[in-house]
């Protein structure tokens, strides 16, 4: 069984400036939890018991976050709020190994996943994007886990989109094998909707075999100047059966602007504590838009 995830954690947030001038991104809150203790509660909740994040300068409070506070701990237990130290020791206690390493330049998410290699070793893994919010009832990377266990090859989540959205994504091609499954021809780095090969675009989730490390070495700066991981599974697909599906789930995306308030608004109309009132309020401003 695949027991090691990598969290690319390190790009700049610049879609989301100027908050993340000083913040990371995937530590902006969902209500009242940051969105990479979302990604790594979904990795530990499909079987991962070992997680490296892949970090950069700036970001260090994502190592803090999964640390230890003691002295937090003790006042809060002093002041006899149970609850909210119960909430901060689950953090802590959480049933996984977590490392971090920095990505020294920001070279591409393909980069940032080489930096990956001697930890993962000779093993397939699972890859995480650390700013994408995945909703769904089975999580999403143990749907992908699913899919690999049948099939044995790298595969990709995906999902579709608008055609006027596809240069925003990478865009796979392929040929339909089974429900939601795709055995993939070709991906591309953010097509134009003119050239794209279809509207499945690669979802932040990804199962990857460790030959993926040599690939990223040998690939040339591409899109934005940056060593692209699409490029990487593109060569790949010319080796070895690569795979993608469409998992069930609901996507968001935290660093763009939209999609962040929409994840508050779902995640937090659907908490035992606040859902009923703050359904109660969108119904009440709505009359006035």
């Amino acid at each position: 069984m695949i027991k090691k995830a990598v969290i690319p954690a390190a790009g700049l947030g610049t879609r989301f400036l100027p908050v993340t001038k000083s913040q990371p991104k995937e530590m902006l809150p969902i209500v009242d939890k940051p969105t990479i203790q979302y990604v790594v509660e979904e990795a530990v909740a499909s079987g991962i018991t070992d997680i490296l994040i892949i970090t950069g300068k700036g970001k260090r409070s994502m190592e803090d976050h999964f640390d230890r506070n003691f002295e937090l701990e003790f006042l809060l237990k002093k002041a006899g709020k149970t609850t909210s130290l119960a909430e901060l020791q689950k953090i802590s206690d959480l049933d996984v190994d977590i490392h971090f390493i920095r990505q020294k330049e920001q070279l591409g998410l393909g980069h940032a996943i080489l930096q990956a290699k001697s930890h993962i070793g000779n093993e397939p893994f699972v890859v995480l994007l650390g700013d994408s919010l995945i909703l769904s009832e089975k999580p999403c990377t143990k749907q992908l886990l699913e899919v690999y266990a049948k099939y044995k090859a790298p595969i990709i989540g995906l999902e579709n989109v608008p055609k006027e959205k596809v240069s925003s994504y990478g865009i796979v091609a392929g040929e339909s094998i089974a429900k939601d499954v795709y055995k993939l021809s070709d991906l591309i780095e953010k097509p134009s909707p003119s050239s794209a090969p279809s509207t499945l675009a690669i979802a932040a989730r990804y199962v990857l075999p460790p030959e993926i490390f040599s690939i990223l070495e040998k690939t040339a700066p591409g899109v934005g100047g940056e060593i692209q991981l699409t490029d990487a599974l593109r060569e790949l697909a010319k080796r070895q059966a690569v795979y993608g599906y469409c998992f069930a789930a609901k996507r968001y995306d935290i660093g763009n602007r939209l999609d962040y308030v929409k994840a508050i608004l779902e995640i937090g109309c659907k908490r035992p504590d606040i859902g009923e009132k703050l359904r109660a309020f969108i119904k009440e401003y709505a009359k006035t838009l």
